[in-house]
């Protein structure tokens, strides 16, 4: 899913981090500060819950947009408890053109962001 993530976003022409665990996610992010993430549901090490937390509480990346992406029922379908601070949720399977729509939409030519894509 990694590999299918990276090659649609490639179009963009930013940079794109990738991260083998949530706990890495973290720590890439905050040392790079990527422009968006996109921050899996279920990830070794550390979920997505835990690690959007702690995104969302560290003033560094507070601000970056955070996609979650999810095979789980309850996300698709709007039950987002644990996950409300999150800018966006894409089911998987997803479109990768639509998914990189969505990205695009989000970078921002005025952002004081690094232009990275980061994704675990």
């Amino acid at each position: 899913m990694r590999r299918v993530t990276e090659l649609s976003m490639k179009p963009l022409g930013h940079p794109i981090l990738l991260a083998g665990d949530g706990l890495e996610a973290v720590k890439l992010a905050q040392s790079r500060r990527p422009c968006v993430i996109l921050l899996d549901h279920i990830m070794p090490v550390m979920d997505g819950k835990a690690a959007l937390q702690l995104l969302k509480d560290d003033p560094a990346t507070r601000d970056i947009p955070v996609i979650i992406l999810s095979s789980r029922g309850q996300l698709a379908v709007g039950q987002y408890q644990g996950f409300e601070s999150a800018t966006m949720f894409v089911s998987k399977p997803f479109s990768p053109a639509l998914l990189r729509r969505e990205v695009e939409r989000l970078i921002t030519p005025s952002s004081s962001l690094e232009s990275q894509t980061a994704h675990p």
